[in-house]
């Protein structure tokens, strides 16, 4: 069994948020975690992020992590004229390819509309990592695509699950596993007024979470690696 474990760098728990906690104080915990576990990860981050917290991918990027697209500023691709969404992908590919080579992308709610598809070969994308299996559009979606798509294969809040209800959830998953978490969800926003998956759980119990699943998933022989590298 393949898991892709994925990040998402942006601002904190978008729309709803316009901080950037995550960046300034998760994304350190995550490294470090990543770090201790030995487990390779690909971080899909928007420009705005590369050009506010340049040592954050200096330092992912050194530690051996694939860096991916984002789009720009986090806007939602399906309310984009052609024009926006090439300027957005245009405008990020730029500032992170500054860093590293960049032929992944993942659209901001994993939305990307396909008639875009070739806005990213044009861009020099290879993979499209913006479906999600939990979601109708990725059943509804059989035109052929001009780039490998891989799907995300559950959404972030499911590992801040409590161990009973998370591990059935997870065994369940089909190779390659696609899993995916935001810096932000390691920052502590239990006491915020958001949605109740953007705040249950964050903060430590969401890193030791993480920790958790990443253990589990050593225990069943998985094998940890990027998005480009995995089938």
């Amino acid at each position: 069994m393949q898991v892709l474990l994925t990040v998402d760098l942006e601002p904190d728990c978008p729309p709803y948020l316009h901080t950037f906690r995550g960046m300034e104080t998760g994304a350190a915990l995550l490294l470090q975690l990543l770090a201790d576990e030995g487990v390779p990860a690909t971080f899909f981050t928007t420009g705005e992020v590369a050009r506010r917290f340049p040592a954050v991918l200096t330092r992912l990027v050194a530690a051996g992590h694939e860096l991916g697209g984002h789009g720009d500023t986090h806007r939602d691709f399906t309310r984009l004229t052609v024009a926006e969404a090439t300027a957005e992908i245009a405008v990020s590919s730029q500032s992170l390819r500054r860093f590293a080579p960049v032929t992944a992308f993942r659209a901001p709610y994993l939305k990307f509309p396909e008639r875009y598809l070739p806005l990213l070969v044009a861009h020099g994308y290879q993979i499209d990592a913006s479906q999600a299996k939990y979601k109708l559009a990725y059943y509804r979606s059989s035109a052929p695509a001009p780039l490998k798509r891989i799907a995300a294969s559950v959404t972030s809040s499911v590992l801040r699950l409590p161990d009973a209800l998370r591990r059935p959830w997870l065994a369940r998953l089909a190779s390659p596993v696609v899993l995916f978490v935001h810096p932000w969800e390691f920052v502590d926003l239990r006491n915020e007024q958001l949605r109740l998956d953007c705040r249950f759980n964050t903060g430590p119990p969401a890193l030791a979470a993480l920790q958790t699943v990443i253990r589990w998933f050593k225990q069943q022989g998985a094998g940890f690696c990027t998005i480009s590298q995995g089938s």
